[in-house]
């Protein structure tokens, strides 16, 4: 019998993260831009698509939360919080919940921008 995948809800009750509140808030910010965003387990966290790849976190450092946007189209954005001069991501840190509150409105704005280059 085939194991069946685990879910990112299901992920999120066993993390043990100092950050794991900060984890949730920013899956809420994101799944939050489309109601077409899907969740999966990539990497050992959560990741985020709409057609293709937007972002998955990195989460083995309890010193921030770390989300990296994994597509080609990110390379195009501009935003204060994109850091990383790489040919297919940009990273992206939150160090507390003030944080991930004050870049709310801007990973709206990236990943609205992503789903937008797809929908292209």
């Amino acid at each position: 019998m085939k194991k069946q995948k685990e879910t990112v809800d299901e992920f999120m009750d066993k993390l043990d993260h100092p950050l794991k509140a900060e984890v949730q808030a920013v899956r809420e910010i994101i799944k939050g831009v489309n109601p077409n965003i899907t969740e999966q387990i990539k990497w050992v966290a959560p990741s985020f698509s709409y057609k293709d790849y937007i972002a998955t976190f990195n989460l083995r450092t309890d010193k921030h939360v770390h989300l990296i946007f994994h597509n080609p189209a990110i390379a195009s954005i501009q935003s204060d919080i994109l850091e990383g001069d790489y040919a297919d991501r940009r990273m992206t840190y939150f160090t507390d919940m003030a944080d991930v509150q004050a870049k709310k409105a801007a990973v709206e704005y990236v990943v609205g921008e992503l789903i937008r280059l797809m929908d292209e």
